[in-house]
């Protein structure tokens, strides 16, 4: 407690200073960038923030992350107990803005600020399959539950002037992932949930469906307090012009949303299957592999699936063979002397994957690195090599995976692949190839860390600040 009132003292001091030199108090960005620290209020989601696998992660926070830096301080996140509790701290003052996955509403408005819009949504009805589809709020026949303070609470509202019928409960506790798991389980009937939030979701529950949008598409974007001062407020508007001009947005949005676009629930349903049924018998190995390359296991096993679907006596028309599918110079440049030993397979793919990795420009950070070293894994290095030249030609840049991805496919295009070294190649493979194995190592990712130690929930630490 002493240590807390030294530094409170030190602050009034440092800003009575400020006031007597400047004639005026400090503003909100001075007095961010002098705590060094940037507080955030969020929530828990895949959507906005969580703990990954390397410590804190998701895409609100690396927004959030990349303002803290843009400012040069430290970013603390701030979790309430409930949804309700985050526009109403930040309109007291008590966080600096809300990075929340939140929806622009006019009555949102009313009590916070937002800033520039970075993304669109559509909110959609949700109910699992086998149940009939309505095609309407009337045709609902079975118990509706939302989050609690949610902008769908407040569009429901709307709407029930056209639908007299329509009732729903209001959850307090639950998140929408939770209430998405409740319809999965057949505990409830419906939800309401943002279409990114369904785009991730119905990965882990194939079976959730949208029956119908309830609006049309919303923007994004954090809130901030209404209050006088707008020095954070600005910066963050510049902040966010920077990462659009400079790719950063987009370029973090394909990093969360760019391989979930497309749903196959039949794929998805028998990769589940196979992570019960197959997985086991090759699990030690792969955590073996992953030991070798100091590299995640379920990394080498998703590549694993997509290569064999974890098939070890797999063999390909064009003569690779075993669990990571090696061809014969592949396996002879590895020792590898049988393809179709499991054990002698995987570490030998690892290996080889691991020099793929390392051949990838120093400069070039994650998760781009590793992105492009699968897609030479697939191609072949020189194949990417090309592709990323090509990538320079049409003014891309390719250290990023979200740009040489677009142009892979056209060292399958006579015009294009004749202005390079190694010539033809598939190239809407290796983009398959990678985007898959995203997929599959997001779902092993989910199906091994469900009983990892959930983040604390913070309580809202109010600022001593009288300009908040």
């Amino acid at each position: 407690m002493a240590g807390t009132a030294t530094v409170r003292v030190s602050l009034w001091l440092f800003f009575a200073f400020m006031l007597g030199a400047c004639g005026k108090p400090p503003s909100l960005l001075e007095q961010v960038q002098s705590r060094n620290e940037l507080i955030v209020i969020t929530r828990n989601s895949p959507t906005t923030y969580y703990e990954g696998v390397d410590g804190p992660t998701g895409f609100e926070y690396e927004l959030a992350k990349g303002f803290a830096d843009y400012l040069g301080v430290e970013l603390r996140i701030v979790v309430p107990p409930n949804f309700t509790d985050i526009l109403p701290l930040v309109a007291r003052g008590d966080g600096h803005l809300a990075a929340a996955g939140l929806t622009v509403t006019n009555r949102r408005k009313l009590t916070v600020r937002f800033g520039p819009v970075y993304q669109e949504i559509t909110p959609q009805l949700i109910y699992r399959m086998g149940s009939v589809r309505p095609k309407t709020f009337d045709d609902l026949e079975g118990h509706l539950e939302v989050v609690a303070g949610s902008s769908h609470v407040e569009r429901l509202e709307i709407l029930r002037s056209k639908h007299p019928e329509l009732s729903w409960q209001e959850n307090e506790q639950l998140e929408s992932e939770e209430l998405l798991t409740m319809v999965w389980q057949q505990l409830i009937d419906y939800t309401i949930a943002d279409s990114n939030e369904l785009s991730i979701n119905r990965r882990f529950y194939p079976e959730l469906r949208p029956a119908f949008d309830i609006s049309s598409p919303r923007a994004l974007a954090w809130a901030f307090s209404r209050r006088d001062d707008d020095s954070l407020y600005n910066t963050a508007v510049d902040y966010f012009a920077a990462i659009r001009k400079d790719g950063s947005l987009e370029q973090l949005i394909e990093r969360y949303y760019g391989h979930i676009t497309e749903f196959d629930y039949v794929g998805t349903r028998r990769y589940q299957a196979h992570i019960e049924q197959r997985l086991p018998t090759y699990l030690d190995i792969f955590k073996q592999a992953g030991e070798l390359v100091s590299m995640d296991w379920r990394l080498i096993a998703a590549i694993s699936y997509q290569e064999s679907h974890w098939e070890e006596d797999a063999v390909s028309p064009t003569g690779v063979r075993g669990l990571m599918m090696l061809t014969q110079a592949a396996a002879k440049d590895m020792g590898i002397e049988n393809r179709l030993d499991p054990t002698q397979s995987i570490l030998g793919g690892a290996r080889y994957f691991e020099r793929m990795r390392d051949k990838i420009p120093e400069r070039i950070t994650e998760p781009d690195r590793t992105w492009l070293a699968l897609a030479a894994y697939n191609v072949g290095y020189g194949h990417l090599e090309d592709a990323r030249i090509l990538t320079q030609k049409n003014d891309g840049d390719s250290d990023k995976w979200i740009d040489v991805k677009e142009n892979l496919p056209l060292l399958s295009q006579k015009n294009w692949y004749k202005q390079t070294r190694y010539g033809y190649a598939r190239g809407r493979e290796p983009v398959r190839y990678v985007e898959n194995i995203r997929s599959y190592y997001d779902i092993l990712i989910w199906y091994t860390d469900r009983e990892v130690v959930e983040v604390e929930v913070s309580k809202p630490m109010l600022l001593d600040s009288p300009a908040l």
